[in-house]
């Protein structure tokens, strides 16, 4: 059931990990061996998920050209970071990630509307382009290094730097997001095959594929501002746990 949530919630926004993440811990399973074993089990829900929103993918091979490489190496480096920190860096870091990307979010229109107006103001609007490849790296190092709310990162910093709707931006972030899980994944195998509990991965992935087909059938529905709601509830559920964590560390 966890996994089935965890599909439908990262398909609709992200933070899906923060239904499946306690759990395994609360079977006793160690953070890192539970956020190996999540991200691999979740690549099924993100699979369906980037299925579920193809048709708002129309029009977006621009935007995926230019991105896809920058999260699959920030993937390549938040994995390596995963097997070789200590865990307390993650648990300072992640709170203050959340809150900027829940301020992202919240203003998220009109920021749009002054990078729209300085776009057409200025000769050389490639710089936003850059910063916009530049951010969606370092989500994605962060996805490769816990997976939780890097939707929510993303779909602010698209929503803000890319063209088109809110419905488009979080299409590609289902691919993006995807993608930083699949290079994770194969960093997993290859490095630290013996952090992977193959049973988790088994049953998160049967259940969150579902999950990603029924994410992709509610968020598609989902108006612009009911869509920000549900970005900003999420991230506020992604810091209360990840505070308490810190907390009780």
């Amino acid at each position: 059931m966890g996994g089935l949530w965890a599909g439908t919630i990262n398909t609709v926004v992200g933070s899906g990990t923060l239904v499946t993440f306690p759990i395994l811990i609360a079977l006793g399973i160690t953070p890192v061996m539970a956020v190996v074993s999540n991200a691999m089990g979740l690549i099924a829900g993100g699979v369906s998920g980037a299925w579920g929103y193809r048709s708002e993918l129309r029009g977006m091979r621009h935007n995926l050209v230019r991105l896809l490489p920058a999260s699959l190496l920030g993937g390549i480096t938040g994995a390596y970071l995963l097997l070789h920190l200590p865990e307390q860096v993650f648990l300072v870091v992640a709170p203050v990630l959340i809150v900027v990307a829940l301020m992202l979010v919240i203003f998220q229109p009109r920021l749009q509307a002054a990078i729209k107006a300085r776009r057409q103001n200025t000769p050389n609007a490639r710089s936003h382009e850059l910063v916009m490849v530049f951010l969606v790296f370092l989500t994605g190092v962060y996805g490769g290094y816990f997976v939780a709310a890097q939707g929510v990162l993303l779909v602010a910093i698209l929503g803000i730097f890319m063209s088109g709707t809110l419905q488009n931006a979080n299409a590609v972030k289902n691919v993006l997001a995807l993608g930083v899980n699949c290079v994770a994944a194969v960093s997993y195998l290859l490095f630290a095959p013996d952090k992977i509990i193959w049973a988790v991965v088994g049953l998160i992935a049967i259940s969150s594929l579902a999950g990603g087909f029924l994410g992709a059938k509610i968020g598609r529905r989902l108006p612009p501002l009911v869509l920000r709601g549900v970005i900003v509830t999420l991230g506020l559920v992604a810091l209360y746990f990840m505070v308490m964590k810190l907390v009780n560390a």
